[in-house]
């Protein structure tokens, strides 16, 4: 407790700015209007907080000058996404902590310190994400990041909490900090000398997995990612793109495949992703199946796009080393799942994670 009261006094009273928060905005006013009250009500005090504007064609803007005309607002030329969105605004933001953080989300009380306390007391944490619930069910654990990020051996990501659509309740099972594979960028405290250095989010991948690729390029080079139970936020989840949508599925599994091209050790790249090709093409056929012909369509272009990119990501892949690294499931967690009935996180064995 005396530690923890010693982080908020000098991130109240240092000279330097020492924590910023940064909430990217496209066309989400309902949600600044519903949440930003709260992150100031919570935040204020030991961080300085900033909205980014992604180019919104809504009236994001007019709101913010209007009714928070304290709250630095960063207006991008255009809307990059998710990646490129952030690595422009952070340029423009000094603080020796970013937090990325929806603005569909609600922040409790105390929610910045147990964090920052975790990441001071060891300086290979380069990120760390705290518990993530649901904003509509705050008994259940939310799809993206629940209580800290994994992947299996063909790259398919997964949560401590959330497999696949199946989301846990929140029990207590997950109240110890724990060294992760990657933190959800709904939420992501980061250290600012760290992602400048070592390329920020890759702008190629516009939305989604853009945080997995950051945090194994950050593993790669001997950084540790971590969980924080003991700060706590409740997530909308789907504020931009729905789950059920086609332009989802594409950035999904090209993005996928990029990332698994870019940091896989080396020896491990053709077959993974040859494998992948496969596995994606059993889930095109359930999608065809289920008559979605959009998320068919997407996985074919999502193919041939990543198949155009390799230029790209073969020189991106050279620039950064590959190790083996841990906390990578050695199973395939999609026949966990669909064929083992293996529902829940902890009904995977741990011995199976790569240490």
């Amino acid at each position: 407790m005396l530690t923890c009261c010693l982080v908020v006094f000098f991130i109240i009273f240092a000279n330097m700015k020492k924590v910023a928060i940064v909430i990217l905005n496209y066309n989400g006013r309902k949600f600044l209007e519903t949440f930003l009250p709260n992150v100031i009500e919570n935040s204020s005090s030991v961080a300085d907080i900033i909205v980014a504007d992604n180019k919104s064609t809504d009236d994001s803007v007019e709101f913010m000058q209007k009714n928070f005309p304290n709250i630095k607002l960063i207006l991008n030329d255009f809307n990059g996404g998710f990646a490129t969105g952030y690595n422009v605004a952070l340029r423009q933001v000094e603080a020796d902590y970013y937090v990325l953080l929806n603005s569909d989300i609600e922040v409790t009380p105390h929610w910045i310190e147990p964090v920052i306390e975790l990441m001071e007391s060891d300086e290979s944490i380069a990120a760390c994400q705290p518990k993530i619930l649901s904003y509509h069910n705050k008994a259940k654990f939310e799809y993206a990041g629940a209580a800290g990020g994994y992947i299996d051996k063909y790259g398919y990501p997964f949560c401590r909490g959330r497999i696949f659509q199946e989301l846990e309740t929140d029990e207590g099972q997950f109240d110890d900090v724990k060294e992760i594979f990657w933190a959800t960028g709904a939420c992501m405290f980061v250290r600012s000398s760290l992602y400048h250095k070592y390329g920020g989010l890759d702008d190629s991948f516009f939305a989604h997995m853009e945080e997995i690729d950051f945090c194994w390029r950050i593993k790669n080079l001997g950084y540790k990612i971590m969980y924080c139970p003991d700060s706590k936020v409740y997530h909308i989840g789907g504020g931009t793109l729905p789950k059920s949508s086609a332009r989802k599925t594409y950035l999904n599994f090209r993005n996928n495949l990029s990332l698994l091209l870019k940091n896989l050790p080396d020896g491990k790249v053709f077959t993974t992703i040859f494998y992948r090709f496969f596995l994606d093409w059993v889930a095109g056929f359930k999608f065809l199946c289920d008559g979605s012909f959009a998320d068919l369509f997407a996985v074919t272009r999502a193919h041939a796009s990543f198949l155009r990119q390799i230029p790209q990501l073969r020189k991106a892949r050279r620039k950064y080393p590959r190790n083996k690294v841990s906390q990578v499931y050695q199973k395939n967690i999609v026949f966990k799942y669909f064929l083992e009935k293996k529902k829940y996180f902890n009904e995977l064995e741990e011995g199976d994670f790569s240490r």
